[in-house]
Parts: C-alpha cells; sequence; structure tokens
C-alpha cells in the first residue's frame, strides 16, 4: 500500500535533477513537451525518488522510469505482462496530439464558463472529438450535455466522463494564462479533466487494431450544482439513446504530487460523501434602518439561522460518524440603510450513508423553520433542496483491474491509496443499476510547492481556492495514459488476440 507520505518521498526528488516541475512556471508548450512527456503518457517530469526516498533515480525497478519521463523498455514490459494488458500507443505520447491537448487546456483555462453556461466549453469538447472520429451528439438533457461516440466493432461499451463547468472564483495564479473572465476560473480541474480525456480518445482512435468495442465520452455540464449528471441520465435518457455501458470511468484533479494517481482503497470503501444542495429563504419585513422597531429583520434572523446550523452535526450524528454541514452563501439587501425583506441561504450537507443525509437535512430544516418561528417571521421559510448525490464507491473488482494497469505503467510508487473525502460529486448518478465505475484522483502539485508546503509555507491550494493551478507538464500527460489505460481494461483486446492467432 502507498500513501501520500510514500509518494512525498518521489515528489520531493522531481526537479532535483533536470525536468523538474512547478505550479505557476509558465507551462509552455514545448516545455510539456520536453518536460512532461513519459512512456505513454504517463511519467512523470523530472528524477524518481526510490522507495526508501534516497533521491536516486529507479532505472530498472517496478516502473523503472528514467528522469525526464523516458521507461526502460524491460521493466515497462515487465509491468505490462504483470498486469495483462498492452498499450494503447507504444513508445511516448506523440507530441502533435500533447500539443493539442496542451493547447485545449490554455484556452479553456483562459474561457472559464459556469455552470448551465458552458456553449463554448461544448463547442471545442465537440470539435476535438469529431477530429478524433468520434460521432458527436449535441443537447443531451436539455442544456449544453453532449455525447461523442467511437465505435470500433462489437464488444463492450466503456462511458469516460468528463466536466464542463468553472465556478464563480476569481483566480489568483499569476499565470500567463489565467481566466480572462472576471469571476469565474476553473478552480476545480474541469479544464484538464477534458483536455486529457480528448488526449485519451486521440490514443483509442490511433490503435483501433487493438481492441474491439465502443467509447462513450460524456461532456457532463453542472457539475458542480450537482444537476448535470441526472439531467443527461433522466432528460436526456443518455443510456436509453446510446446503451447501458459496461463501466464508466473519470478521473479528479487533486492536490497530490503532480505525476500520482490516487485510488479508493480495497475493500469498496467510500471515496467521497454524498451530498445535499439546499437553498432556504427566510422572510423578514422590511423598512427603514433608522426604525428598527417597525421593521423584522431577515439579516439577523439569518445570521442566528447559520450559527444555529453550525450545531447540527454535532448534535445529529455519533462522534465515529463523518459529516459535514456549510453555510456557504448568504445574501441579503442592497444598501446600509435600508433593512431587506427576506434573506437567503445557500448550504450543502455532506455525509457518507444516505440515512445520515436524511437525517441531516431533516435537522438542518427544523433549524431552519424554529429560527423563523423565534423572530415571528410573517411567513413560513421556504428550504428547497435543489440537488443530490450519492456515496461515490467505486466498483472495487473494476478498481482492482484498472489499478493495476496504472501500476504497471507508472510504477507502485505513484499510484497512492487515497482514504475518503468530504467532498462530493454528482458522478455516481452513472453507476445507478448496477453499472461499475471507477474514479480516481490526479495528482496536479508541482514539486516545489509540494516541498515548500512540507518545510512549513503556506499550504497547497486546494480545488475551488483562488490560487489552485495544476502542473500541467507533469499532470496532463499521466491524466490521457490513466485514461486510455483504464478504457483498454474494459474493451474486448480481440482484434489483437485475432490477428495474434493469425499470424
Amino acid at each position: 500500500m502507498v500513501t501520500a507520505a510514500r509518494a512525498t518521498e518521489n515528489a520531493d526528488d522531481d526537479g532535483r535533477t533536470g525536468g523538474g516541475t512547478a505550479a505557476g512556471g509558465g507551462h509552455a508548450v514545448d516545455g510539456c513537451e520536453t518536460g512532461g512527456e513519459a512512456a505513454e503518457g504517463g511519467h512523470a517530469t523530472g528524477g524518481e525518488a526510490t522507495a526508501d526516498g534516497h533521491g536516486a533515480r529507479r532505472e530498472a525497478a517496478a516502473g523503472g522510469h528514467r528522469a525526464g519521463g523516458e521507461a526502460t523498455a524491460d521493466a515497462r514490459a515487465t509491468g505490462r505482462q504483470a498486469a495483462g494488458v498492452t498499450s494503447p500507443a507504444s513508445g511516448p505520447l506523440p507530441r502533435q496530439l500533447l500539443r493539442s491537448a496542451v493547447e485545449l487546456y490554455l484556452d479553456l483555462h483562459a474561457h472559464p464558463e459556469l455552470s448551465a453556461h458552458e456553449h463554448r466549453t461544448a463547442d471545442r469538447l465537440a470539435a476535438r472529438l469529431a477530429e478524433h472520429g468520434c460521432t458527436v451528439t449535441r443537447s443531451v438533457g436539455g442544456g449544453h450535455g453532449l455525447v461523442g461516440v467511437l465505435r470500433n466493432g462489437p464488444g463492450p461499451t466503456v462511458l469516460l466522463r468528463t466536466e464542463l463547468d468553472a465556478l464563480p472564483v476569481t483566480e489568483a495564479t499569476g499565470l500567463p494564462y489565467a481566466s480572462t473572465v472576471p469571476g469565474v476560473m476553473h478552480a476545480c480541474g474541469h479544464d484538464l479533466h477534458i483536455a486529457a480525456v480528448t488526449g485519451a480518445v486521440a490514443l483509442l482512435a490511433a490503435s483501433r487494431d487493438g481492441w474491439r468495442g465502443t467509447v462513450l465520452v460524456v461532456g457532463q455540464p453542472e457539475e458542480e450544482t450537482l444537476s448535470g449528471a441526472r439531467s443527461l441520465l433522466e432528460d436526456g435518457r443518455l443510456y436509453e439513446r446510446f446503451g447501458v455501458p459496461d463501466a464508466v470511468l473519470a478521473q479528479h484533479a487533486a492536490p497530490l504530487p503532480a505525476g500520482t494517481l490516487a485510488h479508493a482503497p480495497a475493500g469498496g470503501e467510500p471515496l467521497m460523501a454524498g451530498g445535499i444542495s439546499v437553498e432556504a429563504v427566510l422572510h423578514g419585513r422590511g423598512g427603514h434602518a433608522a426604525t428598527p422597531h417597525l421593521n423584522l429583520d431577515p439579516v439577523l434572523m439569518a445570521a442566528a439561522t447559520v450559527l444555529r446550523l453550525r450545531t447540527v452535526v454535532a448534535e445529529e450524528t455519533v462522534p465515529a460518524e463523518q459529516a459535514v454541514l456549510t453555510v456557504g452563501s448568504v445574501r441579503a439587501g442592497e444598501r446600509g440603510n435600508i433593512t431587506p425583506d427576506h434573506a437567503e441561504l445557500s448550504l450543502t450537507i455532506r455525509a457518507f450513508t444516505e440515512p445520515a443525509l436524511d437525517r441531516l437535512v431533516a435537522a438542518a430544516e427544523r433549524a431552519v423553520r424554529a429560527e423563523a418561528a423565534a423572530f415571528g417571521a410573517p411567513r413560513a421559510p421556504e428550504f428547497t433542496v435543489t440537488a443530490r448525490s450519492p456515496v461515490l464507491r467505486p466498483d472495487p473488482a473494476l478498481t482492482a483491474r484498472v489499478r493495476r494497469v496504472h501500476e504497471a505503467f507508472l510504477g507502485p510508487g505513484r499510484v497512492l491509496d487515497l482514504a475518503g473525502s468530504a467532498a462530493t460529486e454528482d458522478f455516481p448518478h452513472f453507476a445507478a443499476g448496477g453499472v461499475p465505475a471507477a474514479y480516481w484522483m490526479l495528482g496536479t502539485t508541482g514539486a516545489g510547492p509540494w516541498r515548500a508546503a512540507r518545510a512549513g509555507g503556506g499550504p497547497v491550494p486546494p480545488n475551488h481556492a483562488p490560487g489552485f493551478a495544476p502542473d500541467v507538464r507533469a499532470a496532463l500527460p499521466v491524466g490521457i495514459t490513466a485514461l486510455a489505460t483504464a478504457a483498454r481494461q474494459v474493451l474486448d483486446p480481440g482484434a489483437a488476440r485475432d490477428r495474434g492467432t493469425a499470424s
């Protein structure tokens, strides 16, 4: 079992010998091609530490990658044979494929779009998928959702999911390709996900003689509001129109060392919490700020409600049960000399079991209604659940298969065991009805920021932070290869097998 601490040893060596990476260092296209190109696109840049952390390059050990991302052929072959897989494309990532993926990433990062407004992003993804031979269907689900279909004869179907939307965050990375849209930023890595999936499709399209089946690429809007997946599946009738896949796959950027991947531990433990999003409206009586005795201040009501909500988790869960309730937005009024007539709260609830989610949302509603009643509100508050996502529990058997192939291409020292997170997303909807799902984390933090944080500096900016800046040079090649090799674990290798038999 490899942990994040073990990964730190490997990450620390990156950058000490050539090809080092650092978030915010420009991430030039040429730099990505020379420093980040790895065998199968998957090997992190810079020197790689030995398992004991002494910093010597690992040349021929499991995963045996040389500095600069070139793996020894013998070590690669051994790892692949052990995993029982073949490569979607031999040798390093093609220069033009990687250049194209980086250019797409830089463009998307500079032009983010909020949930339900992802028209330009969907256009860019659709165009790239069409270039690689996919038949693309737009407006699936009524929004900007899209599906690309790459067929290669009879065989299994694998679904690759990527998200399209950005966040209402003002970017503070200082990157030359920072967001050009005021107040909007790809602070969660969805731009990286899109670039990686287009690279993976390009690899698969170029190696059709090695697999059979169908690749479905789903561009999902509105992930950040936890509503896009259900819209695709229910309103867009995704599986009725395009078939039920044999497996669904996705990855997500995370503040782990760039050049690593992280999977749920064996045993089927949850990787992410389930979540519920709520909008609440508290009603007061507006008026002049000089006559508070004639008004009923909803701002004060909202403040009391927020404080009350912060006690819900402690009162409704046992100490060993993990749960989080966050009030992320309070909106009321326009001017300091006017008492508004209402206040709005946006909150999220996260837990690792469905009963816990039900219990917490019921307690939150009681708290909101009780505070309104205590203030003598003229109207009962509105309490609306706007979205709900299940607990993310990757399929153990599929995860084990995918993890083996990732270890074969990266080396076991760069495939980590990740404990469950209170983060939540709506990907589990794609696994409804028993469809096997695999989901892993893609490390994005460059060696410099990682070492600085370990040395006592500021923490690495996480997802949703204004300073979130993936090290594209190291992360993108790994993300491309991670998706492509995982897809090959589902697709039928019959074409390659038949060719070998015929010869």
